[in-house]
């Protein structure tokens, strides 16, 4: 397989695993607080990555080239993470999954403004489609713009920039840079905005009951939604040019709604059938460029 099919696996991989972590944050939000859950969340990354590369062994990495990686750990970790945490708690999973899909709008502007690619027809194309698919898919009706749900939703739609942001810049930095070291740093680089505002929250609401399933919800956050997933993630933005690896992202709406049909018996709908063919000929157009 050439570098852009495995480029679209790795990125449709992670957007499948996020896909179903909405559900779970929600519920475990409800007992561990946004902050506390990002810093749990970036510690069991690091852990798991650290283990990863101990076992591998630890790629050659400059000074300068760390104080990098950190930086853009910051904006995607520190920054961008928070902000999904803080709109998850405040706002609805429908309204998370409908404002985040803008992302890959976000990036096909920052790729162009920091990285030079090109906003071809084809690429407008392809994001035209996987966008009417995810809106197909969201089911715009579901979402709430109630007054009370709008620091959330405004939270939510920093998360969807930051994101995009973080996401090119992985793209610039990852050419020189091993990707799970590159992984493992970024996590680093969110902590400083987390654990700060972590000892704050705990200080000032406490936890809930910490229960099995709690614990399994973090387990599932920590190492498979954070460390496997944005090892994915980065590994895409690595591959394939930052426009065309975003369009993965679309993935996410569809693998929830998957999950709902699944698991909770959930109809099958001609507007989840046709979003699925939308997204799936967006990432099949913007592929062949």
């Amino acid at each position: 397989m050439n570098k852009t099919i495995i480029g679209l696996l790795c990125g449709l991989g992670a957007a499948s695993i996020w896909g179903g972590m909405y559900v779970v944050s929600k519920v475990v939000l409800e007992i561990i607080p946004p902050f506390t859950l990002v810093t749990l969340r970036l510690l069991l990354g690091v852990l798991t990555l650290v283990i990863v590369l101990l076992i591998k062994g630890f790629p050659a990495i400059s000074q300068k080239q760390i104080l990098q990686v950190l930086g853009v750990g910051f904006v995607g970790y520190g920054i961008s993470l928070s902000l999904q945490f803080i709109g998850t708690k405040l706002s609805t999973a429908a309204n998370g999954s409908l404002v985040t899909s803008a992302t890959p709008a976000f990036v096909l502007l920052f790729a162009w403004l920091l990285l030079g690619e090109k906003i071809t027809s084809r690429r407008l194309l392809a994001l035209f489609l996987a966008t009417l698919g995810v809106i197909a898919v969201i089911d715009p009706r579901s979402a709430q713009l109630n007054p009370d749900l709008f620091l959330g939703n405004l939270a939510l739609i920093g998360a969807a920039i930051s994101w995009a942001l973080y996401s090119v810049l992985v793209r610039k930095v990852t050419q020189f840079t091993d990707v799970l070291l590159f992984s493992m740093l970024a996590f680093l680089g969110g902590l400083p905005v987390s654990i700060p505002a972590s000892v704050w929250e705990l200080s000032t609401f406490g936890v809930g009951e910490i229960t099995l399933g709690v614990v399994g919800g973090v387990l599932f956050i920590g190492i498979i939604s954070t460390a496997l997933a944005m090892v994915l993630w980065n590994t895409a933005f690595a591959y394939v040019d930052a426009s065309i690896a975003s369009l993965t992202f679309f993935a996410q709406p569809v693998v929830g709604t998957l999950l709902g049909i699944l698991i909770l018996g959930e109809e099958v709908t001609p507007l989840f059938l046709l979003g699925g063919i939308l997204i799936g000929s967006g990432l099949i157009i913007s592929s062949r460029e």
